[in-house]
């Protein structure tokens, strides 16, 4: 998708189309989400800090992102995309392989696939999208990008919407492209490489394999030789497992006593929780993030006997990890996440057997059963936890709402 969260933005307020808009957390510590091509012109990028957004573009339109409509309107082109095919691996709310190989004899060739799909998403959701065609991934991911429009100082010139690499020219295609268009060549690759001569994909290609692996490590090195040489193997993945759930916070200002770190800690267990019961697991892993005011930060895990699915389970769990972090130099940002996936499992103690009564766990987990339904019901602002009302109300954690940073807060 073409500048997604913007273009999103800019379908209810036309009134900004040419101007430079920005996405994101519009605070001191948020980071850009999405800038229109009008932004990109003065340097402003996705990832950038907001703060660097505004030296640059100080005329720009700033908007806090909606991630819950982004969503809605991912799920709205996943639609079009399942008109073509089933095979398809979503990589972000704007972006996602298809493999239309089975859609060929039906709908034309790849080039005439996408650009139908170009079609129905403009003619359906009055949006723009570029498609890449090739024969792998790695390629078609390439492809779309060149299919993109560019931001120069003297103008955004419209990208050729789709870019097609036909078997037997992809090296043709590959080879005059900077190195850094490769997928993990970062910032410390790019200069090893850089020290071998290495700028362009061909030039990463005519070197022998054991001087990239010399400069960069074996696994990393054999993996862009391979690359280099337009080799890549990997089917699209239409199930792909989920890793982990989780929710971080970076917070306005920082965070200095155990007292405070623990309401954070609810809310996000809270959000943590609600996500694994809708879908209808529990996890046995929860892991603690924290990032300290000098943006040192520390990582902290915990494995349970068996998968739970509530939040209290979550905080007494993950409490004694917060309660051993020294949090007086200031905490700027609290994450939890939870990984190892399974069906939540009640122990129960012998205590409970002879008694006869329901154990905390099954209590705690048929209280936040009704909190699910209360919230199916009312809206998800209608119950959370007591400690997470504060001046402006219930401050429930909601997914990607906080993805980019805090959002400037009202005076």
């Amino acid at each position: 998708m073409d500048a997604f969260y913007v273009s999103v933005e800019l379908r209810r307020r036309p009134d900004l189309r040419g101007k430079p808009v920005v996405v994101g957390g519009t605070g001191s510590r948020g980071v850009i989400a999405a800038a229109s091509y009008e932004a990109r012109r003065f340097g402003v990028y996705s990832a950038m800090p907001s703060t660097t957004a505004r030296r640059l573009c100080p005329h720009a339109v700033f908007l806090p992102g909606d991630h819950e409509l982004y969503a809605q309107v991912s799920t709205q082109v996943h639609e079009i995309f399942q008109s073509v095919t089933p095979f398809i691996e979503p990589l972000a709310l704007d972006e996602a392989f298809l493999d239309v190989s089975g859609s060929i004899r039906l709908l034309g060739s790849g080039a005439q696939i996408a650009h139908h799909l170009r079609e129905q998403v403009w003619q359906q959701l009055q949006l723009r999208c570029s498609v890449g065609v090739a024969p792998s991934k790695f390629l078609a991911k390439l492809a779309s990008v060149a299919a993109k429009p560019t931001a120069s100082p003297a103008g955004v010139l419209p990208g050729k919407g789709v870019v097609e690499v036909l078997p037997g020219e992809e090296l043709a295609f590959l080879h005059p492209l900077p190195v850094k268009a490769l997928w993990g060549v970062g910032p410390a690759t790019l200069e090893r490489l850089s020290r071998l001569g290495v700028h362009t994909v061909r030039d990463l290609a005519e070197l022998d394999e054991a001087a990239i692996v010399a400069a960069v490590g074996k696994a990393h090195g054999q993996h862009l030789h391979r690359l280099a040489w337009a080799v890549d193997e990997r089917p699209v993945e239409v199930d792909r497992a989920m890793k982990s759930i989780g929710h971080e916070e970076t917070f306005a200002t920082d965070r200095h006593t155990h007292e405070e770190l623990h309401q954070e800690l609810v809310r996000l267990a809270d959000g943590v929780a609600s996500r694994m019961r809708a879908q209808g697991t529990g996890a046995r892993t929860f892991s603690l993030k924290v990032r300290f005011a000098g943006f040192h930060t520390i990582t902290r895990a915990t494995t349970l006997a068996s998968p739970v699915a509530s939040a209290h389970a979550i905080v007494k769990a993950v409490e004694p990890l917060l309660e051993a972090v020294d949090p007086t130099p200031g905490v700027r940002l609290l994450g939890v996440s939870a990984s190892g996936f399974g069906d939540p499992a009640e122990q129960l103690t012998l205590d409970d057997l002879l008694e006869g009564s329901p154990s905390e766990q099954h209590e705690w987990q048929a209280a936040e059963e009704t909190i699910d339904a209360i919230r199916s019901r009312f809206g998800s602002g209608a119950i959370g936890p007591a400690s997470a009302v504060g001046d402006r109300g219930l401050r429930l954690v909601r997914r990607g709402a906080q993805q980019w940073g805090p959002d400037q807060q009202p005076s």
